[in-house]
């Protein structure tokens, strides 16, 4: 009895140590278990964390990428493929190259009067000779066949064991606008640099052109009160009124400009009978040269609305210049009905203009002979008062033949 208490009583206190250590065992086990998850938890938090970054980036370089309007490409030197990645640039006629294109098809498309720089630039940068790649060229548009402008940069992304490139990445973008806004301030530059000299030229020249009439009209005059012959005075006469004309002409253009200039575009409009005003401008300069100045007028009477005013000085400085440089022949004036409006018509038979003084010769200052005297401000004056009156003003010439100075206005 008392051997089977003893082993009753050992082994209670086996299972009591089994026990304990069967629970210590489980909570270590668990405390493993937990310990596991936390630091799965952990590293999958921490991996969604980068993948988030990732994702964060992507937007971020495509919304960079969409606002600088480039395309992404890439180039492997080995295998010479050339790959757009991504393409944001503006416009649908872009040259994109197609699946594993190489680079001598693809830079075909560039205008043969860039290609052999922008290939040398090129194979310079990937031959690591330089460290830089940038260059500006136009490509041609397959669909339509013109030409764009194209700005393109590159890096170096991998290098082989001695240390030349193996991957190049590069970005295109179409600066069209960018090159169409460099040209226009080129010209702007051009033509004010153009004007500024013109305008030098006028000022030098306005004593002389204003000196000479007022030279002879001093000198006639003082020369009045001594001449007795009244042939001789009369002739006298006369030359001081013509060089009052022509001193009257030069102030006249001078102040139209400078009216045109302060901005003053006033009209005075009401209805003009043409006809009539051909006829009375024709005869005021018929005493003024040996040339016949007809006019020629298909209509019997024709009536526009317009400034009377604005149009006398029109047909003054027109026909003024067809007297200038006629030298024989004839001047003639005319007009015909072209629909809603009137083409007016100032033809000589003189030395005509060359094609390319004809697209400067509304130009202010700007003089078809320097040695001929004039301001340069008629013609300009010309197309400023004809642009008030809502036409268009022009000139068809062919040198020795003569020119036709033309403009129109509308009959309503």
């Amino acid at each position: 009895m008392e051997s089977i208490l003893l082993f009753t009583s050992v082994f209670s206190s086996h299972s009591v140590l089994l026990i304990w250590i069967g629970g210590g065992l489980l909570f270590l086990l668990l405390c493993y278990g937990i310990y596991y998850q936390w630091r799965d938890g952990k590293k999958l938090h921490q991996e969604l964390i980068e993948i988030d970054k990732v994702k964060q980036n992507n937007i971020e370089y495509d919304f960079v990428m969409k606002a600088m309007k480039i395309a992404v490409w890439r180039y492997d030197l080995r295998t010479e493929d050339f790959v757009i990645e991504n393409d944001y640039r503006e416009g649908h006629d872009n040259y994109v190259p197609g699946a594993n294109e190489k680079l001598m098809e693809t830079s075909s498309n560039i205008a043969s009067a860039d290609l052999d720089r922008v290939r040398k630039a090129f194979a310079d940068f990937c031959e690591g000779r330089s460290e830089i790649y940038h260059q500006e060229y136009q490509v041609k548009n397959q669909g339509s066949g013109e030409m764009y402008w194209e700005e393109s940069y590159a890096t170096i992304v991998e290098r082989d064991g001695d240390g030349k490139p193996v991957k190049i990445v590069g970005t295109s973008q179409r600066i069209d606008a960018r090159k169409g806004l460099e040209t226009s301030l080129i010209a702007a530059r051009n033509k004010a640099e153009e004007s500024d000299r013109l305008k030098t030229a006028f000022l030098a020249n306005m004593g002389h052109e204003i000196r000479t009439p007022l030279n002879a009209i001093v000198g006639f005059a003082d020369l009045l009160p001594v001449v007795q012959d009244e042939a001789e005075r009369n002739q006298l006469i006369l030359e001081i009124q013509t060089n009052n004309q022509k001193l009257l002409r030069i102030i006249d253009g001078l102040v139209s400009m400078s009216k045109i200039e302060a901005g003053a575009k006033s009209l005075l409009m009401g209805k003009v009978e043409l006809n009539q005003l051909l006829q009375e401008v024709a005869d005021a300069y018929q005493p003024t040269t040996n040339l016949p100045i007809n006019v020629q007028c298909p209509l019997p009477q024709l009536k526009i609305e317009s400034d009377r005013e604005k149009l006398v000085e029109i047909l003054d400085h027109l026909v003024q210049n067809a007297i200038k440089f006629t030298t024989e022949g004839e001047i003639n004036l005319g007009y015909e009905v072209q629909g809603n409006q009137v083409r007016v018509n100032v033809t000589d038979t003189g030395k005509g203009v060359s094609k390319e003084d004809q697209s400067r010769i509304f130009e202010r200052f700007f003089k078809v002979d320097e040695y001929i005297p004039g301001t340069g401000l008629g013609l300009s004056v010309v197309e400023s008062h004809i642009k008030n009156l809502g036409g268009s003003v022009g000139v068809e010439s062919s040198l020795g033949v003569g020119s036709n100075f033309w403009f129109t206005l509308p009959l309503e």
